[in-house]
């Protein structure tokens, strides 16, 4: 299920911003995030690093809830020529994380988890963490596509969602999630005025006291100076 172009398309909107997170997801970061808590100066009032350090040191998923976790992780985000799978960018600890720092995602989400294990028994009579990787996408495929799904399916449609979201915004918020969409944050440019078609359609074109003293790329870093009547002197 190749969907990471898609993805893509959806963390650059609501997802991203409804989720976004300064650094990825793995065991390093929580033990980093553990080691500020405990520093002074942290920024934080002492009933918000009570919470942090409830929050850091509970777990929330079952280990077979984890693995579900990580097989529908990969299955949306799988690995491939450009970067790892979702759980090798550490989507399940931002998950896991999401969980217990935003309860609304508690019900839905084991709610989901075992509505899930229970389609997997009715049709294959097996565990989820049990089939094969065909299987699963048959069963993946049923509530991937909400303008596809059959009514019996909708809550599956909307715990896949809840699922997609957590996951594309894990990975997309990661180090390697951000080197994937190619994202390099804000550059320096060079402004060489107004381009020349635009000019044209208009009518318009630049004197040259303008283009020689403001639209010289060389001239570009040195800080104008005005006369005392506000004319551009150099």
């Amino acid at each position: 299920m190749d969907r990471r172009e898609n993805l893509k398309v959806l963390l650059t909107g609501t997802v991203a911003t409804g989720f976004l997170l300064s650094t990825g997801c793995n065991p390093e970061d929580t033990k980093q995030a553990n080691q500020i808590l405990d520093k002074a100066g942290y920024g934080r009032i002492s009933e918000e690093i009570l919470h942090d350090k409830k929050m850091f040191s509970e777990t929330f998923f079952s280990e077979k809830e984890r693995k579900m976790v990580e097989i529908l992780s990969d299955i949306i985000i799988p690995k491939d020529d450009n970067s790892g799978s979702a759980t090798e960018a550490g989507v399940p600890d931002f998950i896991e994380f999401m969980m217990k720092d935003y309860p609304k995602f508690q019900i839905p989400m084991r709610g989901g988890l075992m509505w899930l294990e229970n389609l997997s028994l009715a049709t294959f009579d097996r565990s989820f963490t049990e089939i094969n990787a065909d299987q699963r996408i048959t069963l993946i495929d049923q509530i991937a596509y909400p303008d596809k799904a059959e009514e019996d399916m909708k809550f599956g449609v909307k715990f896949f969602n809840l699922m997609r979201n957590l996951t594309c915004t894990g990975f997309f918020t990661s180090q390697m999630g951000i080197k994937d969409i190619g994202y390099v944050g804000n550059r320096p440019n060079q402004w060489n005025g107004v381009p020349n078609e635009v000019l044209e359609k208009f009518g318009l074109s630049y004197d040259e006291r303008t283009l020689e003293v403001c639209l010289k790329i060389e001239d570009q870093q040195k800080i104008a100076h005005w006369d005392a009547e506000g004319n551009l002197i150099g």
